[in-house]
């Protein structure tokens, strides 16, 4: 092989390298004055702002969906189905008015795994510093069911723990629905039932949980 040859092909594997690197170096940032300094152009996002440490200072929550090429789906009409799973992230706000990152977790927010079932996630900080995170989950074929559930964290101990969860399943077809409330702060556990199609009166069923330790955000896929 001649020297210019063996010269054209190391530059071209050079490039390819830097090429991928560069796109594998595409994340959230570990600080910034907003959401838009922190999250890469292109991704979808939803946040919440507010003091979760209460320490006076605004934090803020991200749940970011990467574009990463292999993960994306191109239907057949032009629809992009993006399948990357998202990412949580928390920032603890500074004195210096900027947002530092406390914590990413990237296995927490399911990702969708095909065309027909969603999972969109809701954020809200309440104005007592406790974190909810909300997944709801809907298909447009297979299934009758809508499934929401709720989680609520609270930092202490230098982590967040959850300390009650909500979760509501409703039929379309028939309207029937139940919620089913866990709080583990009181340990105890109430279940709704209703119709969404009829005025019949809810009932209610209150009954007490075991007591067990508190679980850190993180331990599991929500």
């Amino acid at each position: 092989m001649k020297p210019y040859h063996i010269h054209h092909s190391l530059v071209c594997l050079i490039l390819s390298l830097c090429s991928c690197l560069g796109a594998q170096a595409v994340e959230l940032k570990p600080q910034g004055a907003s959401v838009d300094d922190i999250v890469p152009a292109g991704w979808l996002h939803e946040e919440a702002s507010g003091d979760l440490n209460k320490d006076g200072i605004t934090d803020l929550v991200v749940v970011a969906t990467p574009d990463y090429a292999e993960n994306m789906q191109t239907r057949d009409d032009g629809y992009v189905f993006n399948f990357n799973q998202p990412i949580l992230a928390i920032y603890f706000g500074t004195t210096q008015g900027q947002f530092q990152l406390w914590k990413q977790y990237d296995n927490v927010i399911p990702a969708d795994e095909d065309e027909f079932c969603r999972h969109e996630a809701s954020l809200e900080i309440t104005s007592r510093g406790a974190l909810h995170i909300t997944m709801q989950l809907w298909c447009s074929m297979g299934s009758y069911g809508t499934t929401t559930n709720s989680y609520t964290y609270r930092y202490q101990n230098g982590d967040f723990y959850l300390i009650g969860t909500d979760s509501e399943e409703m039929s379309r077809n028939t309207g029937e629905t139940t919620v089913v409330s866990e709080n583990y702060l009181t340990w105890k556990r109430q279940v709704t039932q209703s119709n969404a199609f009829n005025e019949e009166p809810a009932t209610e069923k209150w009954s007490r949980l075991t007591k067990k330790p508190l679980e850190k955000l993180g331990a599991r896929e929500l």
